[in-house]
């Protein structure tokens, strides 16, 4: 990486920096960096933002990334059954609302083309700019090195979606498993700022992991670590998604949370949720975060099974790995801090706790998490400030 693009990452992930901090952080010297920046200045590229605090001598000058001559950022944020694509500058501010619309990735043979016409409509919308970077993650066995997402068979287009992406699209793109870049986004912005070891469950429609050791991001020998929707930790004999039965994300993820609230009105238990199925409407995640703060009690019981075997999988990686702090994050932080009671007292029944007592758990409150994971894979890319498509063969078609 050139020391170019080291000081933009940096600014991206800190907001303002010294030469000093920015020295510190790059490993460079401080006449190297005090060079690099005087350079970015003159280009524009870089904003002087205030001085820093002082320290008892001259305060420092602090620096801040121009929106106006940088890149902007979008981002392709898929799950199992919804899509949302943002647009922000490059001190992540959305440009227009994120765009959000129902998609099977799994299931919908048009689901690629389906993505690819709604990023290229906001693209459209922000007048299409000449210098973009691209940011996808969605679930899955995903070689971001590679652009591959292995879930997929090979003739699936999201099997080289990082080539179809961008061959569609014409932009430079990352792509990346989206637990994983979630962890990086709570890492940087959200409550894991500040720790080395941490690990971030992806609580959504399966049960993702991404983890964060030593301060970077650790994805295992074959780069596809954290899998841990199929511990084999559950009791029920359902078919798991990936074909197995015992899986933890048959009882501990929010598809298991809607099946057992369904099966619970279809018994024709008193809920406030039996007026949405009476008027023909499905419910949504909406309308369970909504009863669950409010006392539902149906809601209340199926949320309370599902956290406690969460927090059965939760025991098991607080004893093989002992990290600093493990935080909720993905769709299921919309049900806040509510979480933590059942949750610590799922803890306090399966885990040691010598272990758990030096593990802080806490729910994310980082919106739209997803969004700016995608924004921070985006930022990844080796050449930030006029990002270029290397030769792509599906262009040359």
């Amino acid at each position: 990486m050139n020391l170019t693009n080291e000081i933009i990452k940096h600014l991206y992930y800190s907001d303002c920096l010294s030469v000093s901090e920015l020295s510190a952080c790059t490993g460079k010297s401080i006449p190297k960096i005090a060079g690099e920046v005087t350079k970015l200045l003159s280009k524009g590229l870089l904003l002087e933002d205030g001085f820093a605090a002082s320290t008892g001598g001259r305060r420092a000058m602090r620096y801040s990334l121009s929106i106006s001559n940088l890149p902007i950022i979008v981002t392709i944020a898929i799950d199992q059954f919804y899509t949302s694509i943002g647009v922000m500058d490059i001190r992540n501010t959305l440009l227009i609302p994120i765009r959000t619309f129902p998609v099977r990735i799994y299931e919908d043979e048009q689901a690629f083309a389906v993505i690819i016409a709604a990023a290229q409509e906001v693209l459209e919308s922000v007048n299409k700019p000449e210098h973009c970077l691209v940011g996808l993650t969605m679930p899955g066995f995903v070689d971001s090195e590679r652009g591959l997402n292995h879930s997929f068979p090979s003739e699936s287009l999201f099997f080289k979606v990082r080539q179809h992406v961008e061959a569609e699209l014409g932009y430079p793109t990352a792509v990346a498993n989206d637990s994983s870049a979630i962890a990086v986004a709570e890492h940087k912005f959200g409550k894991g700022k500040g720790s080395q070891d941490i690990l971030v469950i992806n609580f959504n429609w399966g049960v993702g992991l991404g983890m964060i050791i030593g301060n970077k991001i650790y994805k295992g020998h074959s780069g596809y670590a954290g899998e841990f929707s199929h511990i084999p930790l559950a009791n029920s004999q359902k078919l798991c998604s990936c074909g197995k039965k015992g899986c933890l994300e048959v009882e501990a993820s929010l598809v298991s949370l809607f099946d057992s609230v369904k099966v619970a009105l279809l018994a024709g238990e008193a809920s406030h949720l039996q007026r949405i199925t009476e008027e023909g409407n499905e419910v949504a995640l909406s309308d369970l975060i909504h009863a669950f703060a409010h006392g539902d009690q149906v809601t209340l019981r199926a949320v309370k099974n599902i956290i406690h075997m969460l927090g059965k999988g939760i025991s098991t990686l607080i004893h093989i790995m002992n990290p600093e702090r493990i935080i909720v994050s993905g769709k299921g932080e919309r049900f806040g801090d509510d979480l933590l009671p059942a949750l610590r007292s799922s803890i306090q029944e399966y885990c040691i706790p010598r272990l758990s007592r030096l593990t802080d758990i806490v729910v994310s409150d980082l919106k739209n998490v997803q969004t700016i994971a995608s924004a921070c894979i985006a930022m990844q890319q080796p050449n930030i400030i006029y990002p270029k498509l290397k030769h792509n063969k599906l262009q040359q078609q």
